[in-house]
């Protein structure tokens, strides 16, 4: 039986899967078109953002959000429609895929960054190619380049690395490293021990108030974001309106609520600025916030 996937609503994302039995599944140029075809449909019409993609012959990557909530659907949509492809081209029938397909939980700054490179760097790991700039079938071509046709969120993840040249450093850089995957009962994890143990809280309390497999089947939500807040007011006994972020105090109860609305709630640095309490902040230092905020918690 598979595992439930561990996800809730902006949750990111590295998803793969393969062939079955570690089959050639895209076989030719024109599989690997209608796969990534297919892709931009179910993408677009499941309202799921796209940030890196990688096809081999026998697997796929993705990085993505799970931004409308539905990365069960969609990948069920996305692998049944390249499976009735496949079946009708090789004149088989029966399963393409080796099983659902795996997912990687990714806490979002500096891991989501690592999980796109990872990915990025796939057909060098593979051996098709020694400079992962030269190969055809990723996202990798379309960042940084004058192409307002790709589907793929390639304006966020510019905005993650800046320039070409940190890219291209950073795939340098990683070569030949891997990743390091948190192994949890619930799944696969990319992120910190504290956001590791926040998420198995989750869905241990979920587990203790008794729901149904049906009910807990592919989501365990975070914290609803009107109780986060609310604590935070009561706790520290102030009303969000008052925050005057010009003075040290409000800028430290500022900073605190960035990492309450990261941790607690989940959200993502770009709904994290839209909340008026940041909107005079650059997106660009939220990251910097955040972690000299947690880096300050932890040290008491």
């Amino acid at each position: 039986m598979d595992r439930a996937k561990l996800t809730y609503k902006d949750a990111y994302h590295h998803v793969m899967n393969r062939g079955i039995k570690g089959e050639d599944i895209f076989f030719d140029n024109s599989a690997k078109s209608y796969f990534l075809k297919a892709l931009k449909e179910k993408s677009t019409s499941n309202r799921m953002r796209i940030f890196a993609y990688c096809l081999l012959d026998n697997h796929y990557h993705l990085i993505l959000q799970n931004s409308s909530g539905k990365l069960s659907e969609f990948m069920k949509q996305l692998n049944g429609q390249y499976g009735i492809y496949y079946r009708k081209r090789v004149g088989e029938k029966g399963y393409v895929f080796q099983g659902r397909f795996k997912s990687t939980l990714i806490q979002e700054d500096r891991y989501l960054e690592m999980a796109i490179i990872y990915v990025l760097l796939n057909p060098v790991r593979s051996g098709v190619t020694e400079d992962p700039w030269d190969y055809r079938w990723s996202s990798i071509q379309e960042y940084f380049a004058n192409d307002e046709t790709s589907f793929i969120d390639k304006g966020f993840v510019e905005g993650l690395f800046k320039k070409k040249g940190v890219l291209s450093n950073l795939l340098a850089e990683w070569t030949g490293k891997d990743l390091s995957i948190k192994k949890t009962r619930m799944g696969d994890v990319l992120g910190e021990d504290r956001f590791v143990e926040k998420a198995k809280a989750r869905f241990n309390r979920r587990k203790e108030k008794g729901e149904s497999k049906k009910m807990r089947r592919y989501e365990y939500e975070l914290e609803p974001v009107e109780k986060v807040i609310e604590d935070f007011k009561e706790e520290r006994g102030i009303k969000i309106k008052d925050i005057n972020i010009k003075s040290k105090e409000g800028k430290e109860l500022r900073n605190e609520l960035l990492v309450l609305l990261k941790d607690e709630v989940g959200w993502t640095y770009s709904e994290i600025i839209k909340y008026p309490l940041f909107q005079k902040l650059k997106y660009s230092s939220l990251g910097q916030l955040y972690k000299r905020t947690k880096e300050k918690q932890e040290r008491g």
